[in-house]
């Protein structure tokens, strides 16, 4: 489009100049690349802090099943069923996140208030927004109760007898 241009202005009048042409998205690119890469930063760090809850969150509750094959074990013995099991230990690690949750949501919301600085990076989202807030919750919620789903499947398998032989 640019030579059409050109030929119409130089048209009109003779000493015209056409020059830094641009689309309307490369001046919205342009306007926008101070902002690009601290969001792309503030998005891996927050992938990689979900990532290390996750694996964290499996980690402990893992960890306490294998603690824990005794008592699961004379709890299956004593004629708890399989679904009651699933519950204590999903229960356990839900508790966990949501004691996170509620720390982690105190803090961003002082943080936000003292962070005025990074406002300016939260295009056209308010520092409290309820809506984030909400998603952000229900998205560590779900990967909580995945990590906390093969620990709790793994302890309904607990055979009574070898949980009785535990040592």
């Amino acid at each position: 489009m640019l030579p059409e241009i050109r030929k119409a202005v130089c048209g009109a009048v003779s000493d015209q100049t056409v020059y830094h042409v641009q689309t309307m998205a490369e001046i919205v690119s342009a306007s926008m690349s101070p902002q690009r890469f601290p969001l792309i930063l503030l998005g891996s760090f927050a992938s990689l802090a979900l990532l290390l809850a996750s694996i964290g969150i499996y980690g402990v509750i893992s960890y306490s099943v294998t603690q824990r094959v005794h008592e699961i074990g004379i709890r299956m013995a004593l004629g708890a069923e399989k679904r009651d099991v699933f519950r204590m230990v999903a229960g356990q690690g839900l508790s966990l996140a949501l004691a996170g949750l509620a720390i982690g949501m105190t803090v961003a919301l002082i943080l936000t208030r003292l962070l005025l600085s990074f406002s300016h990076l939260l295009y056209g989202v308010g520092a409290n927004d309820p809506a984030t807030l909400a998603s952000v919750s229900a998205l560590l919620i779900g990967v909580a109760i995945l990590a906390c789903y093969l620990p709790a499947r793994r302890a309904m398998r607990v055979d009574p007898m070898v949980g009785l032989r535990y040592e």
